[in-house]
């Protein structure tokens, strides 16, 4: 763990012990709180990498509308290694410029993050049932074939 993780993790239990309530955390009032206690004093580079998320959000967020009605995403990202750092880099899909590859390993790493939430999920709930003994244990299927399908169908407008 970093430095910077135990810190964090000092004065979210500080918030705790002063501000009190329920078991519940608040992102946004922990680092709010932080912040006006002169706790968590951003960095330019801090800064730059919240405009960032701030601009991958939007592009997260950007979907369109095909000539058949489909709802796509318009911009997806890869991920790259560059010496110790990791870039995100994006491209729109309605580019001719930018290059299949982008789209072929954007495509696979999304197809991973899928996958590794699953095992994770997975992983979560097996956890909570050997904990806690259920009466009836949570159940999670995995499989999405149906699921995906059902989503496909076309909206039928009801008259």
């Amino acid at each position: 763990m970093s430095g910077y993780s135990n810190a964090v993790k000092e004065y979210v239990e500080r918030y705790k012990s002063e501000v009190g309530g329920d078991a519940l955390l608040d992102p946004h009032a922990v680092a709010e709180w932080a912040f006006r206690n002169g706790l968590h004093k951003p960095s330019v580079k801090t800064v730059i990498d919240a405009i960032a998320a701030d601009i991958a959000q939007v592009f997260r967020e950007e979907y369109r509308v095909d000539r058949h009605g489909r709802r796509y995403r318009a911009k997806h990202a890869t991920r790259h290694k560059q010496g110790n750092k990791t870039l995100s880099l994006w491209a729109d899909l309605d580019d001719p410029n930018a290059p299949h590859s982008h789209f072929v390993k954007s495509f696979a790493q999304r197809r991973q993050q899928v996958v590794d939430d699953c095992v994770q999920l997975k992983t979560d709930v097996d956890v909570y049932n050997e904990k806690r003994h259920p009466v009836e244990p949570i159940q999670v299927p995995l499989d999405f074939t149906l699921d995906v399908a059902e989503l496909q169908q076309p909206l039928r407008k009801v008259a």
